[in-house]
């Protein structure tokens, strides 16, 4: 009995001088952190700017393996959100871009599990040549009475978190530099011969007008669908799925309605409960492929000398699979691989 009193006696104690000294803990706090990357600001901001780029190197997510992600239209700049939840640990939260100003600034906003008080995070982008600065300004929420040792850890948690985030994204732009340097190497219109190994893509199969300029859009809308669907519900990393192919019948491409299949690689089956997703396989086999970049519409003259070719040879021919080594964009030119299976 003696020695559950001064238990209890020591407990007081502890709760008194814990409560006696958060007196001189503030309720929120704010801090600043200065980072700096070796990649030109231009090709900094974007990962900064798209919520799903964004969560692919930042440490406060990438460390943590059980998060699902679903994300939000738009899905950059101000207006984005995305939520995250992990219901094995039972975490959660919001984050959203309340303020974005071109390679200049930005302002997010994140909520952890039921707090009603976000964190207030502003980056500063200051362009260096090809060297990018950013300064980081960091309020954290107000705390109740109990929970103000947070504000004690709270900077060396978000320094050690942007300074690991960093890293992760100095790797992942030296990744994006290779691949820009193979694809400033391509010669294009030329048609070439090959073999096309097998693969699994995941996606969705669509049918739609061919009108002038409809069936890019229809595109682009379709790649925004399998894209989210593969980062935001499967919780793949954009490393973690190859290119986006299209796959259609070349004899179809002046049709006024033209079916296709538009999907991702991915390395196995997975679970999938969306029924508008399915899976198609595509078989290793030979083909003659050309490289392409321009107007979308403008393709079908490499895709028919594709074709006349392989008539040329006398060889049979499977759907056309278009991969895109960019990212469609309403305005931009694509860069496109085409390539037509071929078999005698």
């Amino acid at each position: 009995m003696r020695w559950f009193r001064f238990l209890i006696l020591a407990v007081i104690a502890l709760v008194g001088i814990y409560s006696l000294s958060m007196n001189f803990v503030d309720e929120s706090k704010s801090f600043t952190h200065r980072s700096q990357i070796d990649y030109p600001v231009d090709k900094v901001f974007p990962q900064f700017n798209n919520l799903q780029k964004f969560v692919a190197w930042n440490d406060f997510f990438t460390s943590k393996k059980g998060l699902s992600y679903s994300f939000f239209s738009p899905y950059e700049g101000i207006g984005s959100s995305m939520k995250f939840s992990d219901k094995a640990n039972e975490e959660f939260g919001d984050l959203f871009i309340r303020y974005s100003n071109l390679n200049r600034t930005l302002r997010y906003q994140l909520f952890e599990g039921e707090n009603e008080n976000p964190y207030l995070i502003d980056v500063k982008f200051v362009p260096k040549g090809n060297v990018t600065q950013m300064y980081w300004n960091i309020h954290t929420p107000k705390r109740s009475y109990m929970e103000r040792a947070m504000n004690l850890v709270a900077q060396d948690f978000f320094v050690n978190n942007i300074d690991k985030s960093m890293k992760n994204l100095y790797q992942l732009l030296g990744n994006k530099v290779n691949k820009d340097l193979q694809l400033a190497s391509i010669k294009y219109d030329s048609i070439m011969v090959g073999n096309r190994e097998g693969a699994l893509l995941l996606g969705v199969n669509v049918s739609t007008r061919n009108a002038k300029d409809m069936l890019f859009k229809n595109v682009m809308m379709n790649h925004g669908k399998v894209v989210n669907f593969v980062q935001s519900d499967l919780g793949k990393k954009e490393d973690e799925f190859g290119m986006p192919v299209m796959l259609t019948n070349a004899a179809n491409l002046k049709d006024k309605e033209i079916s296709y299949f538009y999907g991702v690689p991915l390395s196995k089956r997975v679970a999938v409960s969306d029924n508008n997703f399915t899976f198609q396989t595509i078989n290793a086999s030979p083909v003659y492929y050309v490289y392409f970049q321009g107007k979308y519409d403008n393709r079908v003259k490499d895709i028919q000398e594709l074709m006349k070719k392989a008539k040329k040879d006398t060889m049979r021919t499977g759907q056309l699979m278009e991969e895109f080594l960019e990212e469609p964009v309403d305005g931009n030119d694509v860069k496109l691989k085409m390539s037509l299976p071929v078999y005698r």
